[in-house]
């Protein structure tokens, strides 16, 4: 099975049973919520990135740098990381997918704004993306990245294993709103996140757990939680 671990507000270290080592959304050293450091990442073999806010990618050009890991994000954002001297990456766009070695990647779409963290100059734009993660062992992961509620999570329905989705409101969906996502989508499981890691954003997870009740089970985790899946 894989490991999957929360390191605090959206980002998440995913561990196949084949090795293959992946980052989603790496912001670490700034993250007041976060468990780790980028320092105390050694190896890395990918690093997802659903969009360009200091917030999701703060520590993506030196973890790039540093591994070699391949950035697997929209095309500008890719093309704007190798710009900053990530030496691999992959350019995708929402509704596309790609076969990696552990598995297949498809981003999908998610309603929120798009800068990229770094682009002094406003050079790149880009739109933000969800992830739809199909491991070699089949196990079907989906990251919805920030997004408001769209009707677009109803076409997920079935495909869905592990849904990672945010509550914090203000900035993303909230509670509420998330938990109608869980009726779209109807996963088995069910990761709140983008929540607690500063005042603006601050909710109560069990309240969540109440709202989404029997159509999924809620799996509430502290940063640097691991769980299989």
């Amino acid at each position: 099975m894989a490991k999957l671990t929360w390191h605090g507000h959206s980002c998440f270290s995913l561990e196949t049973d084949e090795g293959t080592r992946i980052l989603i959304d790496p912001w670490l050293d700034e993250n007041p919520a976060a468990d780790i450091k980028a320092k105390d990442i050694e190896e890395l073999d990918f690093i997802l990135v659903s969009h360009g806010h200091s917030d999701h990618m703060a520590d993506l050009i030196p973890l790039a740098k540093r591994t070699g890991a391949t950035v697997v994000s929209t095309f500008e954002l890719v093309a704007f990381a190798q710009g900053k001297g990530a030496k691999n990456g992959h350019g995708m766009n929402i509704g596309g997918g790609h076969q990696f070695p552990f598995g297949r990647v498809k981003l999908t779409p998610a309603l929120h704004t798009g800068s990229i963290h770094g682009d002094d100059e406003g050079a790149f734009t880009t739109d933000p993306a969800g992830f739809l993660i199909t491991l070699n062992g089949g196990t079907r992961l989906y990251h919805a990245g920030d997004t408001a509620l769209i009707m677009d999570m109803q076409l997920l329905k079935g495909q869905v294993d592990v849904a990672i989705l945010p509550i914090g409101d203000n900035y993303t969906m909230g509670p509420e709103d998330a938990a109608r996502a869980v009726e779209f989508i109807e996963p088995k499981v069910v990761i709140p996140m983008h929540y607690n890691t500063f005042p603006l954003i601050q909710q109560d997870p069990a309240a969540f757990r109440d709202r989404v009740g029997g159509r999924a089970e809620v799996r509430v985790m502290e940063p640097g939680q691991s769980i299989e899946i």
